[in-house]
């Protein structure tokens, strides 16, 4: 069954146009050389795969520039470096600024886990104008993601029928039944990507970030990570501290959370999002369309799901609206102010008995084209998710926490408590309750928090502050809403993130922009 939001960012990526980079297998060639000296070949980035979503190459930069694309080998088991291999795809826009001025390779990730930045960086390209002045932009789809040795499991016709699954069980039928969805898709994993997914961890993928730095050339890594790209970031700062340089993490994954304290991390940030959206529909100027006041939308929007429950409504034809679809599809839409207008118009024509829009929605969270195509982005997630997280949780147990999590969210809770037992017999063992982040002697990152983000609660900001160790974190702040801060044009973040990419200069910690 589906998770709708145990992902550490995937709706980030959801609205992005789908990009590509260049074909990136797994291999045994040259297995002796020496990983670091490899040269790549930049090269016009293709169409992209199924895996990376589809749709068209990416459009040239706004000075007509082309994006570059090229492949980078990497060792499938970095406890065997001279083994097999398997390729990373990787994107860029080179600099616009006088190349005796560049300061690197800026490398972002996005989130997810699982979300590739092949195909993000572009779609998102124009809002990062400022620091391509003195940087090369660069993304990747890590390991296991997109062009990257994509982890694969159910085809497109099942992934339809499996994210129609109940995944709010209400009796033991239904706990059965999303116990063996789970157990059904988990197995496919392992049965058409036996080979990758033991290699999946994010110390995996921060081991490939450290080699991606020395063959772009540089000394150290400068990097931006959002949402779980910050606990990427951590983790690379943990097990390479001398080779950070410049970093910012926007979105904060909270390091010291296991998996669990996460979901109900998630299920209080979603309800405070919705509340947000609630009091900003009802404070407009004309009738808010679905509801009347702040607790009445939240009330309607209960009984919309739970009518839902047992009586779907036509979708995107011919697939019907499930509670679950809709379920999605709203916490699709709270991850971004920008959406909430579109939520306004998909629960009202809900109420009208017409799910289209909020089942578009919800295809976007779980990476479904217009064609009925998925891109790999939830069999990532939960491979990353898994082969990260050591707890299993089951049935019996989550049954015993609903309470919690529907104080919580009464409207989230039971999805994001039952989303805990997707690593139920998952073929590799869990590496930790939580990241390592501890950095000492790392040079100073910029950790940005914003106090109305749903998806990594405000409070994982000082947390990840706090784990990183004295003289390591720098504590920035954002008032408003939405998922990350950057991408939200406020003039004081710009300045702060900007100041200290481009010209080292670190703000004081416990700066408050609004």
């Amino acid at each position: 069954m589906p998770k709708p939001c145990r992902v550490r960012a995937v709706a980030l990526t959801a609205t992005a146009v789908l990009l590509s980079s260049v074909l990136a297998g797994c291999g045994d060639d040259d297995k002796d050389e020496d990983p670091t000296a490899q040269k790549l070949s930049w090269e016009d980035c293709p169409p992209p795969s199924q895996a990376e979503g589809g749709g068209a190459a990416p459009s040239p930069l706004p000075d007509g520039d082309e994006w570059q694309c090229a492949t980078m080998k990497a060792p499938l088991d970095w406890d065997d470096p001279k083994g097999d291999t398997i390729g990373l795809a990787l994107i860029r826009a080179k600099t616009t600024g006088d190349r005796s001025d560049r300061i690197g390779s800026l490398i972002f990730n996005f989130g997810g886990p699982g979300g590739s930045g092949v195909y993000t960086l572009p779609a998102f390209g124009p809002d990062y104008a400022t620091l391509r002045t003195r940087y090369d932009l660069v993304s990747f789809d890590p390991r296991g993601v997109g062009r990257s040795a994509p982890v694969t499991c159910l085809n497109d016709q099942q992934l339809d029928s499996w994210f129609q699954q109940d995944a709010t069980p209400d009796d033991a039928a239904e706990r059965t039944a999303l116990l063996d969805g789970t157990r059904d898709f988990n197995g496919a994993c392992e049965e058409h990507s036996e080979r990758i997914i033991p290699h999946v961890r994010t110390t995996d993928a921060a081991r490939d970030l450290d080699l991606m730095r020395q063959v772009l050339g540089d000394e150290k890594l400068y990097y931006f990570g959002i949402s779980y790209g910050t606990e990427l970031g951590g983790v690379y700062a943990h097990l390479f501290p001398g080779k950070v340089g410049r970093a910012v993490f926007d979105a904060v994954v909270d390091p010291t959370e296991t998996s669990e304290q996460g979901s109900l991390g998630q299920a209080q940030g979603f309800q405070l999002a919705l509340e947000n959206y609630a009091e900003d529909c009802v404070s407009q100027v004309e009738e808010c369309p679905v509801g009347d006041s702040v607790q009445n939308v939240q009330d309607r929007i209960a009984k919309l799901l739970k009518d839902l429950d047992t009586q779907p409504i036509p979708g995107a034809f011919p697939r019907e609206l499930t509670q679950s679809a809709a379920t999605t599809g709203i916490i699709q839409a709270l991850y971004s102010k920008d959406l909430w207008e579109f939520l306004t118009e998909a629960l009202d024509q809900a109420y009208g008995g017409d799910g289209q829009l909020l089942m578009v929605l919800s295809d976007s969270m779980n990476g479904r084209s217009a064609n009925g195509e998925y891109s790999n982005i939830t069999a990532a997630n939960i491979a990353i998710n898994c082969s990260d997280d050591k707890a299993r949780y089951g049935v019996d147990y989550v049954r015993a926490r609903l309470p919690e999590f529907r104080e919580a969210s009464p409207l989230f809770g039971d999805a994001l408590a039952w989303g805990m037992v997707s690593c139920t017999d998952w073929a590799v063992p869990g590496a930790a309750a939580h990241p390592d982040v501890s950095a000492p002697g790392s040079a100073p990152i910029l950790v940005v928090g914003n106090t109305g983000d749903p998806a990594t609660p405000y409070e994982g900001a000082r947390r990840m502050v706090q784990a990183l160790g004295p003289g390591v974190g720098v504590e920035l702040t954002y008032k408003g809403q939405g998922h990350g801060a950057y991408d939200s044009g406020n003039k004081c973040v710009l300045r702060a993130v900007d100041g200290y990419l481009l010209n080292g200069k670190v703000p004081t910690s416990g700066t408050v922009c609004s």
